[in-house]
C-alpha cells in the first residue's frame, strides 16, 4: 500500500462494550484498521459525560492525543509524580513507554480524541505504580 484515503464518516463504529475482556467500554473509530497501517495504531475515541480511560501505561508503545472535541482532565506522569492537566480542543499530549496516562472526560456533550499509538504491538494497559524503571 503506498497510500489509502478514508473519510472518518465512512469508517464503522466499534463498541467496546460488546467485546470481552476490552476495557474501557467507549465506542471508537479504529482508523488505523481501515486505512491498513502496520507501522502503528490509529484510532479515533468517542466519550459521553464521565467517561475515561484509566491511568495506566505501556512497557514498549509510544501514544499520540489529539482532542477533536470537548473538555478532558488529564493525569500523566511516572508513578508518584503525576500531574493533572486540562485540556480541550486541539490539544495533543505524549505518553512515552513506561509512562503513566489517563483521561476523563468533563465537558457536557461529546467528547473526541484522536490516539496514534506505535508500534502497533500487543501491549495491554499496565499500572503504572507497578512498573520498574
Amino acid at each position: 500500500m503506498d497510500y489509502k484515503v478514508v473519510d472518518l464518516d465512512d469508517v464503522p463504529i466499534t463498541d467496546l462494550s460488546e467485546i470481552d475482556g476490552i476495557p474501557p467500554t467507549l465506542d471508537i473509530k479504529p482508523i488505523g484498521d481501515q486505512l491498513g497501517l502496520t507501522q502503528m495504531r490509529a484510532t479515533v475515541w468517542y466519550f459521553e459525560p464521565g467517561e475515561e480511560i484509566q491511568y495506566h501505561a505501556h512497557r514498549e508503545q509510544e501514544e499520540l492525543y489529539f482532542v477533536m472535541e470537548g473538555e478532558f482532565s488529564l493525569k500523566l506522569g511516572k508513578s508518584g509524580e503525576e500531574e493533572y492537566v486540562d485540556a480541550g480542543p486541539g490539544t495533543f499530549w505524549v505518553a512515552e513507554p513506561k509512562i503513566g496516562h489517563g483521561h476523563r472526560y468533563v465537558g457536557d456533550d461529546e467528547g473526541v480524541v484522536l490516539s496514534l499509538g506505535a508500534p502497533p504491538v500487543e501491549d495491554p494497559g499496565l499500572d503504572p505504580h507497578s512498573l520498574d524503571e
